[in-house]
């Protein structure tokens, strides 16, 4: 068995009780949770009572780190109600199996704010460098994303554009009839689907994908994530 410290490493357990190490207590006040939490979720913060699985908490965790990053606040209920735990230690064990779910890793930290003799966890977790990040659970690989404040699963485009961000490779694209089609609809309409793409120029959905994907790639349209359907539109220096 093993435990991840405050900053991500692994260090075996050992001893009769294979007692947790102790977490660093958060420099976070009580106020600051307050304010926090009643901000409400959105696109950086997530409220979890408890870790009831790790595949739940995984999705979120993931989602954050294919995002922009955020924290994961345990023992606050979605009505924003400080609920606490009654120890963070199980809890612990729960994160530690839902982020060994998550591939590639990511970075994280946790700390524990004692409230009202209750406890509360504070899990931050940063942007990854590595994206997309999959879960694997249930034998799928699932990608992740934050859309306001929901994790919902990243379409095809989305996984397409991660995965050459994280390249860091250049894009080329030929300027043919189907692309001046498109940047002629997108002057008029402002932005389209896949399944609009496809229907405009007649061509099946992945070839559509493919091309709008390598225009965003190309800096010449933006993706855009709205929960219910992708959508793409033209770059603000695009005339």
């Amino acid at each position: 068995m093993y435990f991840h410290n405050i900053h991500g490493h692994l260090h075996p357990l050992t001893g009769p009780e294979m007692r947790y190490q102790a977490l660093q207590r958060s420099k976070m006040s009580v106020k600051d949770l307050k304010n926090l939490v009643k901000t409400g979720e959105g696109t950086f913060l997530e409220f979890k009572r408890v870790v009831s699985s790790p595949g739940k908490i995984a999705r979120e965790i993931s989602a954050l780190a294919n995002t922009n990053g955020g924290t994961l606040l345990i023992g606050v209920d979605d009505d924003k109600s400080l609920v606490g735990l009654s120890s963070y230690h199980e809890q612990l064990y729960l994160l530690e199996q839902s982020v060994a779910l998550c591939e590639p890793g990511i970075s994280y930290t946790a700390e524990v704010l004692p409230y009202n003799y209750r406890d509360f966890l504070i899990v931050t977790i940063k942007q990854s460098n590595k994206k997309p990040v999959f879960v694997n659970h249930d034998d799928r690989r699932t990608v992740y994303i934050r859309v306001k404040d929901r994790s919902v699963r990243a379409s095809r485009e989305a996984v397409m554009i991660m995965r050459h961000q994280s390249s860091g490779k250049g894009a080329t694209f030929e300027f043919g009839p189907y692309e001046q089609k498109l940047l002629r609809y997108l002057n008029e309409y402002e932005r389209i689907t896949v399944t609009d793409f496809s229907h405009l120029v007649n061509i099946g959905r992945n070839r559509a994908s493919d091309i709008l994907v390598n225009l965003v790639n190309a800096g010449i349209l933006i993706f855009s994530q709205n929960g219910a359907q992708d959508y793409f539109s033209l770059a603000r220096d695009v005339s």
